[in-house]
């Protein structure tokens, strides 16, 4: 009744920022004649404006002022650097996070454009904006893609890494624009925390954050802890004596009830990820140890048998964690990513590793914490932005006062979904999963099909190899992860088979046709990396192949590593041979650039670096830079000619054909269109 009488609270903003929108689009008329220096000097005209005001709150008052201006700019550099213009229901989500609310987006809207408008704006003020992202591939990502945009118009832009030293990370901290994870951002902050000097603080003052896909880190993850530790000494034997006693425990069928013990050693509460001994358990426990008391204080074992009963039940292998090189790898259960040189504390991680039958590492201790939760609220001005945000409306305004306001589309969506399919047991559903893929795959229409841990996407690719279909597997196993760049460029070309663990599940741009940017850059990266980079930089084959259908499913060994030179079989990565002359202006750069920059002289990173800038349009003063940037563009035209067609091809299939696997059901989607 009160929505008849009052209106939509939704379309009631919206309507608030309409009148805005309609000065932009005016302000574009004045503003598109105007040369490329002619729209930077601008961004120094409003920082001028800005500097001459002290108080927040009128700065806060100046900075709407300039809304119009700024959004109209932005505007006409996307369209000169990445040729792409703001959508005006765009305008309107960077005007929801400008006011710090979260804009609720569909999958395809263009988010991560969106969050250029409000990231200009409020980086002018020169006190530093954070663009927060789920993982170091999308970090990277935009901060080379959008942050062509800010760079364009003056302004710096950051990337946080995860391998990063302490004065790369200062550095890039104190860009105008700083692209980062929430992991980064949490453990920079602890250990800024934890810093004896000033000179080791990495971080300036917060300001104002950005954050992509907002439900997953403010609500998914809003409890999870970063934790900081130190290494505490412990008997190693205990955690192999320990492990050996839990695996002779005996699991209890069902949870105790009234304070009554059930049959068995002990009960797990997976729920609350915990084990219990019981009684009995107690009792077996110490006389397979052949001591008194668990708890005894100058011998106590109860602590180290219960991280072994955890380790064995709580934790799986290839789900929880992998195990490379001889150590426990966690995986992130929300990322689907691994996280190298961070480790559980309080004896789990070497509980596990006990059962692993490796190398037990010392044990460690917290020495700081803070959750997502915590951290965020630090930020005196915060926003985001979902594609589903508004079933957790309620807790994002009680716990972060957050209001949640509806974009909508550009055009009608012409995404189909299917109903759900539930089956009574996984393998039928694996079964059906694998059955559904083939069929699509024969229509020549890209498949991508999204699994929730490691485990789960070997069992489809094993599958999949019994059908002979081609595919690509995307999870947290290392030769996977190092092909992320190329799986995702070809997902989306005719007949593409991609198996991806939620490490991929968000954020990430599928282009129908397969992305031509991407392949010309991972082309020019394949031929640059093995004569640039220096070996102890662990790189591994620069273009790996396919996963082959004769493989069995399983990781066999080493790809090939020479390059591709002619087109090959649906799927692979390149969608033809170069021509003669761009092969040979190919391998005339490669050998001025060993002259110039050095034979094998320069990191894996400073590599991207500069391939990342020689593919953006903002100008250079670099000749070789220059050069790169000419031969991208020659080789990303003559991809485009077999793109183009093959985009037509997919568009004319019907489009990308996406399958859910989880829970028991799995779900279709078809989503003939992304832009």
């Amino acid at each position: 009744m009160l929505k008849l009488l009052l209106g939509d609270p939704n379309s009631r903003k919206l309507k608030r920022y309409q009148p805005l929108v309609s000065d932009i689009n005016l302000l574009e008329e004045e503003i598109s004649p105007l040369s490329d220096d002619e729209l930077r000097g601008l961004t120094a005209e409003f920082r001028e404006k800005l500097d001459k005001v002290d108080q927040p709150a009128r700065k806060k008052q100046l900075l709407d002022e300039l809304l119009p201006q700024a959004f109209a700019v932005v505007r006409e550099a996307g369209k000169r650097v990445l040729g792409m213009r703001h959508f005006d229901v765009q305008l309107i989500g960077g005007m929801v996070l400008h006011d710090g609310q979260i804009a609720e987006m569909k999958t395809g809207e263009g988010k991560t454009l969106v969050a250029t408008l409000p990231s200009y704006l409020n980086a002018l003020t020169g006190k530093g904006v954070h663009v927060v992202t789920v993982n170091d591939y999308l970090a990277r990502r935009d901060a080379e893609w959008m942050g062509q945009v800010h760079r364009f118009l003056g302004l710096s832009v950051g990337l946080i890494q995860q391998e990063m030293m302490p004065s790369d990370r200062k550095r890039n901290y104190a860009c105008d624009i700083t692209y980062a994870t929430n992991s980064e951002l949490g453990f920079d902050y602890l250990r800024d925390n934890m810093a004896t000097d000033l000179s080791d603080i990495v971080q300036r003052d917060f300001q104002y954050c950005v954050i992509d896909e907002v439900d997953s880190i403010l609500i998914d993850e809003a409890r999870t802890p970063l934790i900081i530790s130190g290494q505490v000494e412990r008997p190693q034997e205990k955690y192999r004596m320990a492990s050996d006693v839990a695996a002779r425990l005996i699991r209890s069928p069902e949870m105790g009830k009234d304070g009554i013990d059930p049959e068995g050693d002990y009960e797990v509460d997976e729920k609350r990820r915990n084990v219990t001994l019981t009684d009995q358990g107690y009792a077996h426990a110490a006389n397979l140890l052949g001591i008194q008391d668990l708890y005894d204080s100058a011998d106590p074992w109860a602590h180290f048998v219960n991280n072994a009963l955890k380790a064995k039940e709580l934790f799986s292998k290839d789900v929880n964690y992998i195990v490379r090189n001889q150590e426990v790898v966690i995986v992130d259960e929300f990322t689907g990513r691994v996280m190298p040189g961070r480790r559980w504390s309080d004896g789990l991680h070497q509980a596990i590793e006990s059962k692993e039958l490796l190398p037990i590492q010392p044990e460690t201790q917290t020495l700081a914490s803070i959750t997502y939760q915590n951290f965020f609220l630090l930020y005196p001005r915060l926003a985001g932005m979902t594609g589903t945000a508004k079933t957790e409306e309620l807790e994002f305004e009680k716990t972060y006062k957050l209001e949640v306001t509806t974009v909508p589309t550009n055009r009608i969506s012409s995404r189909v979904d299917w109903t759900d399919q539930v089956y009574k047991t996984e393998p039928a559903k694996w079964r059906a999963v694998a059955n559904e893929t083939a069929e699509i795959h024969g229509r020549a229409r890209p498949v991508l099909v999204g699994t929730t841990s490691v485990e789960k996407s070997e069992v489809l690719s094993s599958l999949l190899a019994e059908l002979a279909i081609p595919h690509n597997l995307l999870n947290a196993k290392p030769e996977n992860v190092e092909r992320e760049a190329e799986i995702i460029a070809q997902a989306g070309r005719a007949g593409a088979v991609t198996i991806a663990t939620n490490m991929a599940g968000r954020g990430t741009d599928i282009i129908l046709g397969g992305n031509s940017d991407y392949m010309a850059r991972l082309k020019c990266r394949g031929v640059l990396l093995p004569v640039l980079v220096r070996p102890e930089d662990g790189h591994g084959a620069p273009i790996p192949y396919q996963r082959s259908t004769d493989a069995g499913g399983g990781f066999g060994a080493e790809s090939p590593t020479a390059p591709p030179q002619a087109g090959r079989a649906l799927g692979t990565l390149y969608p033809c041979a170069l021509s003669d002359d761009t092969e040979r202006d190919l391998s005339a750069l490669a050998k001025e650039l060993v002259q110039q920059w050095g034979d094998r002289s320069l990191t894996l990173l400073e590599l991207e670096d500069r391939i990342a800038l020689a593919a953006e349009k903002a100008p250079t003063t670099d000749p070789l830079i220059q050069k790169m940037r000419d031969l991208l563009r020659s080789i990303k035209a003559e991809y485009d000619l077999v793109v183009k067609q093959e985009e037509a091809q997919v568009r004319e299939a019907g489009g990308l054909h996406v399958i859910g696997t989880e829970p028991v059901s799995y779900t279709h989607l078809t989503l003939p269109t992304k832009r």
